[in-house]
């Protein structure tokens, strides 16, 4: 074996402890880092980083082989030659091998649908692969690098909601984890025939499972339970339930099965666990920080042959966390490897010469527009939409030696924004600006409303604004239809420069109030919004506990620092008629949220809305208890598509921008403007067309100290939204994305001008319905839209699309942005 990652002492003391790099390494490169102030537009930049829409950045190391849609797990073959990945996303589920002789694909085979869960059986002649909802274990044989034709063992009915997750080989037999049902089945892995089914807790989600060497012990993952079980393989007894951090995802089993190391996704954590005592040994922090926020997302892992080196997947950090691991319980980390996008699974190849990384997003966020270089299309097999613009990649990095790990650990840290005491970038801030520099100084603004819209890009919106960089014939709902969304952004701010982290609306709700999405919601919105089979559904906003970030949502930091909170629809269930209370699964909301305030329903006019909102708003400041943050859904600009005889796309969309119109109207004119910003975004912005980026997005901040007028280009996302909320009510970062986003400093002004808005009326008919000859009509009627993103996005962005452009008219299609597939040189 050729281990090129010598841990010396010398070593050690050259990369430092995990949080100490910048601090203790004096080199001009690291010094000169403009922290927390990125700007300019996503895409490759001047220095060869690759700025994503969150503001951070991308050095993949090595070797880039192109991937498909969102590969979830790699495994390598027992001969060591190939790599075998499999994806689970939007698009085709399907297993592809790479030779890792030549970097190109050897074969592939297409299935129905899998999650996550794949592992050799049978000395590596077969290869057996999750079937997910459908209830199966496809088993293939495999040979030379080619899979022949599988054999199919069913593990539960189609109305059974078991959910095959991870597998794994003990002798003849495969342990198969049941999601949902909350089990595991032991099975005969030729007939399919179950020999035993371990039971576990309610909401115990197994993710996977890890055999010792002698078949006598399994430990399985509980996801959803901060645990990790030992099983009895023969009996199928639980002789220990250990305890982990949040999320246990993969497992590494050492030493004749006495350590078990355990990557926690949802708690920048790996968890060492003597499996004789069920003591943990050790907790390693994989963030860059040691002391960073909720954000890493350890979610996969793997040892170097010796079992002296241990690499962990930071999905969300965009890099591996490298550990001396030499001796047990006494761990040091080694510094970092930049990747790609959203790395989902690490193994080692070559005699551990070769790290092998999928890449869940690929190495590059994208348009979503045709562009005029036919050499920058995408795949065929691309779905042009957002949910499968991303496609992956596997990158196949060298073992680097201690120099070029300290390069590395350097770009690590160059590629994000986040510093190590999670303090705001107040540099060239005035200090009579309206957002503290930092958490606990006060401010003027003592109110602060945040209104969630739905699915649209800036394009879509204020493509046709002359003043921000905008695309006009991308523009289908222009001033003439928003006529409030373009006289709020010419009056107060034009955000022309401003992303959401989210693809879809399951991830958006859970950024949009997060700053995060866990890796349960990134890993199940796929499955649900490609066309399921009901029983993954909806992850997102407060369905589901395991969908919850450890780190809390907005409400959760509110009610931590005692400053008071309500929610109008957010997070929220509606009653089953409009008569009938709304409730919500949310702990944290109970007796702070409106239960007459109608959450998503299409038919529900947004101006009814508005006015609800505004009686409340009025009942609040007579009683003079006006909560100090208050969130609002306003999501009719979803639209119906042009489903017969509801209102048209337009109609909606002027609805939605009349209740806007309305809402910072009465606002404007209460007796607590003058202590009040409103902060306007999408969930997400998967339903349009946008020349810079699928993710900009519609955003407005309007208060009286809002810089009335202006443009302001700073690259924002939702979290920098969120972070400057947070700075006006006082309340500490919930994770380190809105630690790291930047401030909307340059948003605001220190004098207020208290003059009212007055709104604009509508200059189309808010009563026009579709015709049943409209365009996609028949479609529209198909799909279900009696929740947020339950139809073919794809489709019904295209059905909106040709209601305002006309029959003949397709959506554009997208265009990759400007990231080549190369080999990074030294």
């Amino acid at each position: 074996m050729k281990w090129r990652l010598r841990v010396t002492a010398s070593f050690i003391l050259a990369i430092l402890p995990v949080g100490m790099v910048i601090s203790q390494d004096k080199s001009p490169a690291l010094q000169e880092l403009p922290k927390n102030a990125r700007t300019g537009l996503p895409g490759l930049q001047p220095n060869n980083q690759l700025l994503l829409p969150n503001g951070w950045s991308l050095t993949p190391q090595g070797t880039q082989v192109q991937l498909g849609d969102f590969p979830v797990h790699i495994e390598t073959d027992p001969s060591g030659k190939f790599a075998v990945v499999l994806h689970c996303g939007y698009g085709d589920h399907e297993v592809r091998v790479i030779s890792l002789e030549t970097s190109q694909q050897v074969s592939s085979a297409r299935i129905d649908q899998s999650f996550y869960g794949m592992a050799f059986v049978d000395d590596g002649k077969q290869l057996a692969i999750s079937g997910g909802e459908d209830e199966k274990v496809y088993v293939f044989p495999f040979a030379d690098g080619f899979l022949g034709k599988p054999s199919v063992l069913t593990v539960g009915t189609k109305e059974d909601k078991f959910v095959v997750s991870g597998v794994a080989a003990a002798g003849k037999e495969i342990l198969v984890c049941g999601l949902l049902a909350n089990e595991m089945k032991i099975i005969d892995g030729a007939s399919g025939e179950m020999r035993k089914r371990v039971e576990f807790a309610d909401d115990a989600y197994p993710y996977t499972a890890i055999v010792d060497g002698k078949n006598e012990f399994a430990y399985v993952s509980l996801w959803g339970k901060s645990q990790v079980a030992k099983v009895n393989v023969a009996t199928g007894e639980i002789v220990a339930a250990m305890p982990t951090l949040s999320h246990p995802t993969e497992m590494v089993l050492l030493d004749e099965g006495k350590h078990l190391y355990v990557a926690c996704s949802n708690q920048n954590g790996v968890v060492l666990i003597d499996t004789f005592t069920g003591e943990q040994k050790e907790v390693l922090s994989t963030a860059l920080y040691a002391k960073a926020s909720n954000g890493s997302t350890p979610m996969s892992l793997c040892v170097s042959p010796d079992t002296n080196v241990l690499m962990v997947a930071n999905a969300d950090n965009n890099n591996l966390a490298i550990f001396d691991i030499r001796e047990r319980g006494k761990s040091s980390s080694l510094g970092f490897i930049p990747v790609g996008w959203y790395p989902t699974s690490v193994r080692m190849a070559d005699e551990g010469n070769s790290i092998l990384v999928a890449n869940g997003k690929g190495l590059t966020s994208r348009t979503n527009v045709h562009g005029a270089n036919p050499n920058l299309q995408p795949p065929k097999t691309v779905r042009e939409y957002i949910g499968g613009l991303m496609q992956g990649a596997l990158s196949i990095i060298d073992t680097p030696n201690p120099a070029e790990m300290a390069k590395m650990t350097r770009l690590a840290f160059e590629n994000t924004p986040l510093n190590e005491k999670e303090t705001p970038n107040a540099t060239e801030v005035s200090k009579d600006n309206p957002i503290p520099t930092a958490v606990g100084l006060s401010s003027p603004i003592k109110h602060c409303v945040y209104i969630i819209k739905e699915n649209r890009t800036y394009d879509q919106v204020f493509g046709d604004m002359p003043k921000g960089n905008g695309d006009p014939s991308l523009c289908i709902f222009p001033e003439r239809v928003t006529p409030n969304h373009h006289a709020l952004a010419d009056q107060y701010v034009l955000l022309d420069n401003f992303y959401v982290e989210s693809e879809v609306s399951a991830d958006g709700h859970e950024w949009t109030m997060a700053a995060y999405a866990t890796d349960f919601v990134e890993k199940t919105w796929p499955l649900t919004y490609r066309g399921g089979r009901g029983k993954l559904k909806y992850p997102a906003e407060g369905k589901f506990k395991i969908a919850e970030p450890s780190s809390g949502y907005f409400w959760d930091k509110c009610k931590e620092k005692n400053v008071s909170y309500f929610s109008f629809g957010e997070f929220v269930d509606n009653g089953p008629t409009i008569n009938d209370p709304s409730t919500t699964n949310v702990e944290a909301l109970q007796g702070h949220y409106d239960p007459k305030f109608r959450s998503y329903d299409l038919d529900y006019p947004d101006v009814l809305r508005a006015k609800r909102f505004l009686e409340k708003w009025n009942e609040f400041e007579s009683a003079g208890n006006l909560p100090q943050f208050i969130v609002m859904r306003l999501p009719n600009d979803h639209t119906y598509g042009t489903r017969a005889g509801k209102p048209t796309p337009t109609a909606m969309v002027a609805d939605n921008d009349v209740a806007l119109g309305m809402i910072v109207e009465g606002l404007s004119n209460s007796k607590s403007w003058s202590k009040t910003a409103v902060f306007v975004v999408e969930d997400d912005a998967q339903n349009g067309a946008d020349h810079v980026d699928a993710h900009r997005t519609v955003a407005l901040v309007v208060s009286p100290y809002s810089r009335l007028g202006s443009v302001d280009s700073t690259l924002y996302s939702t979290s920098s939204m969120l972070r400057t909320m947070g700075l006006i009510l006082g309340l500490d970062p919930m994770t380190q994305f809105d630690a790291a986003a930047t401030p909307m400093y340059r948003s605001f002004s220190s004098k207020p001008d208290l003059t009212p808005y007055v709104s604009m009326p509508a200059n189309v008919d808010l009563k026009e319905v579709n015709l049943a000859s409209a365009w996609g009509s028949k479609l529209s009627e198909q799909m279900d839209l009696s929740k947020e993103d339950a139809a073919d996005d794809l489709l019904f962005g295209d059905i909106v699309w040709r209601s305002v452009k006309g029959a003949d008219h397709p959506m554009p299609p997208p265009v990759r942005a400007g990231y080549v597939f190369r080999e990074v040189e030294d």
